[in-house]
């Protein structure tokens, strides 16, 4: 079978209309939604089930993720030269197909080490799916006014918040009628619904072109916001990992957890829509200082108080805002260099902010368990977020 038509001047796809893009981008968003929503985000409501039928420690418990996180940097530094070697969006169907495997698989073992490894292996294939995603959609608004091209970058990259959203709603009642294995078996007859539903959007998509020295380029036009996603990468998945942990361990109800993870991944598709004009005018790294600063105020705010008012304002705060960053530095990327670098610079940002992942779970799960509580880790972790926000600021370079 050969590779897709490479996106050139020969061969481009006619002009369509900015509708007839979102209509795409939202097809290649269920990609995310099973790359991230379901593949990665949705470990955090399996995790008190899990922690107490087996009887882990919050380091065990982060442990798997930041296996998962290990897995993502594998596939984002794996993901463009295999997508420039058997086509960019084979490869990202093929990531999702893997990825509903391995989550499905998961519900067969209770072995930590035979988890680890398929925590390992779903990070690679979402990884995979996620960037090669990520370049049809960054491709699919070249040409559009800023705005307009961030609105499609968000819809896509919202999607993580679409599965993130679904997990909510589905989840909790299957885990409280037949346990965590359940759980799983959900998760990855989602992922294989994704996956199925991505085929026609990416149909519609143009691969792009391959850069002429094999798409390497320099990091230092874009090197602060690389940092500060970095930083986001560790600051942030501590939130996602325990959120749902502090939340019970606070007395909340299997029903308000449902509705917290579920309005979390309203708000991030929602934010897709919310954060897209102000990306397009805000120059540098200020769009995406401004996110992060959003992001750090919903990380603090259960910690601040154990209401339920501020537990599902953390939810919306936190949900607009958390997806957005990846936009906020694809925009970054987007404006400082050329096309054809494009799908290298958004692999390199992935694989920094995998890097930042791996270490996230683990600091938080380990400050934890030496006596700090669930809280310490987050708070250690909103104080990330803020540095992160402080080095965006000085993203300032930008494509002439």
């Amino acid at each position: 079978m050969p590779r897709e038509q490479e996106l050139t001047p020969a061969t481009a796809a006619p002009p369509r209309s900015f509708g007839a893009d979102v209509l795409v981008a939202f097809g290649l968003a269920l990609g995310s939604s099973a790359a991230q929503g379901l593949g990665r985000f949705a470990y955090g409501l399996l995790l008190p089930s899990m922690s107490e039928a087996l009887h882990w420690s919050f380091a065990t418990a982060g442990l798997l993720n930041t296996a998962n996180a290990a897995g993502y940097l594998l596939g984002a530094l794996v993901a463009a030269p295999v997508g420039r070697r058997w086509g960019t969006k084979r490869l990202m169907l093929g990531g999702l197909v893997a990825t509903a495997m391995f989550l499905a698989a998961s519900a067969l073992t209770a072995n930590v080490a035979l988890l680890f490894a398929l925590r390992l292996l779903t990070g690679i294939a979402g990884a995979v799916a996620f960037v090669l995603g990520g370049v049809l959609a960054t491709h699919l608004g070249h040409g559009r006014p800023g705005g307009r091209s961030a609105v499609l970058l968000g819809i896509y990259f919202a999607g993580g918040g679409l599965g993130t959203m679904l997990s909510g709603l589905v989840l909790p009642p299957a885990v409280v009628a037949g346990g965590w294995r359940w759980g799983w078996i959900v998760l990855g007859v989602l992922a294989a619904v994704s996956a199925a539903l991505v085929i026609p959007a990416s149909a519609r998509t143009a691969a792009p072109a391959p850069a002429a020295d094999g798409g390497g380029f320099s990091a230092r036009p874009i090197a602060p916001a690389v940092v500060a996603y970095g930083l986001f990468g560790v600051g942030y998945i501590a939130y996602m990992t325990f959120i749902a942990a502090f939340l019970k361990s606070g007395g909340a109800s299997s029903a308000e957890i449902s509705a917290f993870w579920a309005l979390l991944g309203a708000a991030a598709v929602g934010g897709g829509f919310l954060w897209g004009p102000m990306l397009g005018k805000l120059r540098g790294g200020r769009g995406l200082a401004v996110l992060l600063v959003v992001v750090t105020v919903g990380a603090v705010l259960p910690l601040l108080s154990t209401g339920a008012v501020a537990e599902f304002c953390s939810a919306l705060l936190f949900g607009c805002s958390f997806l957005s960053v990846v936009t906020a530095v694809t925009t970054v990327a987007r404006n400082a260099l050329p096309p054809d670098r494009w799908a290298a610079a958004i692999g390199a940002l992935t694989t920094v902010f995998a890097i930042g992942q791996c270490a996230g779970p683990v600091l938080a799960g380990w400050l934890s368990d030496t006596g700090g509580g669930i809280g310490a880790g987050m708070l250690l972790s909103a104080a990330i977020l803020l540095a992160a926000a402080a080095v965006a600021l000085a993203q300032r370079t930008e494509r002439s």
